[in-house]
């Protein structure tokens, strides 16, 4: 089954604490601290698997969890350091961070393999903080918190040719006439559901790689149907295809029909109508039997601007003369990769542990308290989060459990619906709901 998208949960592993212990050996009645340092947490890393060509791994899976570091030993015996996690996806995927939409990182071209998350730092141990004042100190750090991310992974395919066109222009015919692809060929509107990649292979050596792009309608630029999914596979082509059924055996007129098709790829991205474009003027086999010849209407409209082609992908009629085009563009156009450039950098959400905050206690007009919740590490949060969305503002409270800042508010007696503000935002505290949200983390976390 083809997946081209998937949300996922992951982790990196939690650096494992530091330990406190003294050297304690016949004759040595007096030893120092030997408390060795805690492991390193694992890292989550991705990598392109050449063998994959969908995100289907991922239907069923949603959390991934790098090893914890173990803590540090006595007689200065370091932890061991958790187990890295890689997780395998196809070239062309684009990895977001959820509630932001930004790109983390982009799994094409030389990017092959990425530590999306680092483990966390082992704590020190009581070893490393000995000095001539205190030759025995009693502490030892802990280990450096681990770094959640909720995900979502998209599949661009990447593919020389796209292969665009309505429902039912032939464009599953064609696939399979000329390339190694057997795809499903029916006579009803949204035959493909899924892109097919074939070869086309000229048998000297020379070919290129073709995606079956599923049938556009009007609207897909908007989301109608499965727009988006089928759009954004046609970023990366180098050269497009635009197959439109000259018969118009569904009554459809094919001059409006590659008018609709254009309209709808320059809403979606209008760099997508700079490349080579090249319109295959299917069933031609069939015109002959038509009260008027649809070709030369075709032309008068778009000639000056695009090559067309006569063909049949029932008959092979112009097909050759098509594909042999094809391949002298390829050949001829400098590769353009297109890469998405990094947005979301998650190594700011490990710094955002480091940094610190305050609460401070107000009076309210209304005579109620209200608690004030400033500083770096609430700031830097809110600019990844957007708190105008329900998963947003869910995440965000997850955030004010796992750092501590809930404990916090209770250890200064807020109570339930007394009011917590931070940089503009207000919030009506309710213990209940977000203890249900901790409980829903520990047995997440527990099922892994």
């Amino acid at each position: 089954m083809f997946l081209d998208h998937a949300r996922i949960h992951i982790r990196s592993g939690k650096g494992g604490d530091g330990h406190v212990s003294f050297r304690r050996e016949k004759y040595v009645p007096s030893g120092g601290p030997d408390g060795g340092d805690g492991g390193r947490g694992g890292d989550i890393i991705f990598e392109v698997d050449t063998g994959m060509n969908t995100l289907f791994y991922y239907k069923h899976r949603y959390m991934f969890r790098a090893g914890d570091g173990s803590e540090g030993g006595k007689r200065r015996c370091h932890g061991t350091d958790g187990a890295d996690l890689v997780l395998k996806v196809p070239e062309g995927t684009i990895v977001r961070e959820e509630h932001s939409g930004e790109i983390i990182a982009d799994m094409s071209g030389d990017n092959r393999r990425r530590v999306l998350l680092k483990g966390g730092r082992g704590g020190r141990g009581n070893m490393n903080f000995a000095t001539p004042t205190n030759q025995a100190p009693q502490y030892a750090e802990p280990g450096k918190p681990a770094i959640e991310l909720d995900l979502v992974l998209e599949l661009k395919l990447v593919a020389d040719v796209g292969l665009i066109g309505f429902p039912n222009a032939g464009k599953s015919t064609f696939l399979a006439r000329v390339t190694n692809a057997r795809p499903k060929i029916a006579d009803y509107p949204f035959t493909t559901i899924q892109p097919n990649l074939g070869v086309v292979d000229f048998g000297d050596g020379r070919g290129f790689v073709i995606a079956d792009m599923p049938g556009l309608i009007e609207g897909a630029s908007e989301g109608v149907g499965l727009g988006h999914q089928f759009l954004r596979h046609i970023e990366r082509t180098r050269v497009l295809i635009h197959l439109v059924d000259a018969a118009s055996f569904d009554g459809r007129d094919p001059v409006e029909d590659i008018r609709a098709i254009h309209k709808e790829l320059e809403a979606f991205n209008p760099a997508i109508l700079q490349k080579p474009i090249l319109i295959a003027a299917n069933k031609v086999d069939v015109v002959e039997a038509l009260d008027e010849d649809p070709l030369p209407k075709i032309r008068a409209a778009y000639a000056e601007d695009y090559p067309i082609y006569p063909i049949s992908a029932v008959s092979g009629e112009g097909i050759e003369e098509l594909l042999r085009d094809v391949m002298n563009l390829l050949e001829t156009t400098a590769p353009k990769q297109v890469y998405y450039e990094q947005e979301f950098f998650p190594e700011d959400m490990a710094a955002v542990a480091e940094l610190p905050y305050t609460i401070t206690q107000s009076v309210e007009r209304d005579g109620k308290r209200s608690f004030i919740v400033e500083g770096p590490k609430i700031e830097k949060m809110l600019s990844f989060t957007n708190l105008d969305t329900e998963k947003g503002f869910v995440y965000f409270q997850q955030f004010l459990v796992r750092s501590g800042i809930l404990d916090d508010l209770r250890r200064q007696g807020i109570e339930d619906g007394e009011t917590v503000r931070m940089y503009g935002h207000a919030f009506d505290f309710y213990g209940d709901e977000l203890d249900d949200l901790e409980e829903e983390e520990d047995l997440t976390h527990a099922d892994e």
